[in-house]
This record gives structure tokens, C-alpha cells and sequence, in this order.
């Protein structure tokens, strides 16, 4: 399986191309502010054809450039139902001083999307693709698994988690989604997060100080 990225814009937001090799279809994860030229550039490199756009979550940094992309190319774009309305008005999972960085903002909605639903396979590009609904960072947030791979969004990084304090974000659903569907995960499982370096689930589990009440669990009563 090829999987290539780059950090796109001024969120510095990992978009990824995966496809099963070079020269074949592939999907593009998260592609965010400006990430046009270099979703063409890898495209180019690798001879890879886009078949489809698939969104983490649908906070502005993971799907500014959807629409363009998804246009451009003819492509359907996937998200899940609880942040589609994202697409198009991305200032409503902002937090209020930041969204004056952005006035009157607001984004199109590509002619194809379709929607991703929790334990959904998506049979793309000659991958399978299993969803996992993860919210607490937004309420629509999903984390895609293919291969040893996991395309983490912003519900887990290099020696961190995604923040909840945004508009839809919950401590308690975070916690939740880390514990049931990401520490289950095999400790192989390389991690492809939406910012930063890429890690695996192990190393997560061992050096993450916010993983570390939920890997001890719960402790018992003295």
C-alpha cells in the first residue's frame, strides 16, 4: 500500500493520498487549506488517479480544499452525517475569538457526498476502508482503517489528543472513542494523525501521558 502526505496551509494539516500502489486510483484524507497543488504534485509523482475525498471530521483544516478537489476531479466526498453542515458553514465548529480570522467565510458543498456511518466498509480504489465514529473532538468525527494503517484525524497525535473545547467537542465522548476504538487497536497499527509526525498505536499507549489513566483503567478500592 502507498501512503503519502504532506502538511497543507497555515494549520500545517497532514493530507494523505493512499492507494494500494503507484500508478493506480487512490483517496485523499483530509485535504485542507491550499492543499490543491499538493495533492496535484503527488498525484503526479506517483501516477495516482483520486476516486474519492474522505473527511475526518469537518473542522476548516481538514476540509477546505474538499469541494475544489472533489470538483475538480469528479470525485465523491465522504463525511459523517453530524458535521456535514461544515461544508458549508465551517465558522459553526470555531471557537469565537477565532472565527474574526475568518469573516463571512463560508464554503461549497461538493454535487457528490455521501454520507459515513459507524462499522460502515468502504470498498474504494481496490482498499478497504473500516469507519470508526470517534467523536469528542466534534460530533461527526470518524477515524479510517486500512491495511496496518490508521488515518487518526484529530482524535490522536504524537504525544497528545485533540483538543474538546470546540463547538460539538466533548471530554467525556473523547475519552470514550480512545479507549474503545483506538487502545483496542494493535500495538502495530501505524498511526497517521491530521498534525505532526506519525506514531503507532504502541507507542502511544506506552509514552502518551494523556492515554495514561485510560490504559491503567480503573483503579480498585484500597
Amino acid at each position: 500500500m502507498l501512503v503519502a502526505g504532506f502538511p497543507a496551509g497555515t494549520f500545517q494539516t497532514n493530507c494523505y493520498l493512499v492507494a494500494a500502489s503507484a500508478g493506480a486510483e487512490a483517496l485523499v484524507v483530509d485535504p485542507g487549506q491550499d492543499a490543491l497543488p499538493g495533492v496535484e504534485e503527488l498525484c503526479r509523482r506517483h501516477r495516482l488517479q483520486p476516486v474519492a475525498v474522505l473527511a475526518t471530521h469537518g473542522h476548516l483544516d481538514h476540509v477546505w480544499t474538499v469541494a475544489p478537489l472533489a470538483g475538480a476531479r469528479g470525485i465523491p466526498a465522504w463525511i459523517h452525517q453530524a458535521d456535514r453542515h461544515l461544508l458549508t458553514d465551517p465558522l459553526a465548529g470555531l471557537a469565537p475569538e477565532t472565527r474574526g480570522f475568518f469573516p463571512g467565510l463560508r464554503l461549497g458543498e461538493p454535487d457528490d457526498v455521501r454520507e459515513l456511518a459507524d462499522g460502515q466498509v468502504l470498498e474504494l480504489a481496490g482498499l478497504r476502508v473500516a469507519v470508526d465514529h470517534t467523536p469528542g473532538h466534534t460530533r461527526g468525527h470518524v477515524i479510517f482503517r486500512t491495511g496496518d494503517s490508521l488515518f487518526a484525524g484529530d482524535l490522536v497525535f504524537a504525544g497528545s489528543i485533540g483538543r474538546t473545547d470546540l463547538p460539538g467537542g466533548s471530554t467525556t465522548q473523547m475519552l470514550a472513542s480512545l479507549a474503545d476504538r483506538f487502545l483496542t487497536l494493535p500495538d502495530e497499527t501505524v498511526v497517521l494523525p491530521g498534525h505532526g509526525p506519525r506514531t503507532t498505536v504502541g507507542r502511544e499507549r506506552a509514552t502518551n501521558p494523556f492515554l495514561a489513566d485510560l490504559v491503567a483503567g480503573p483503579r480498585r478500592p484500597s
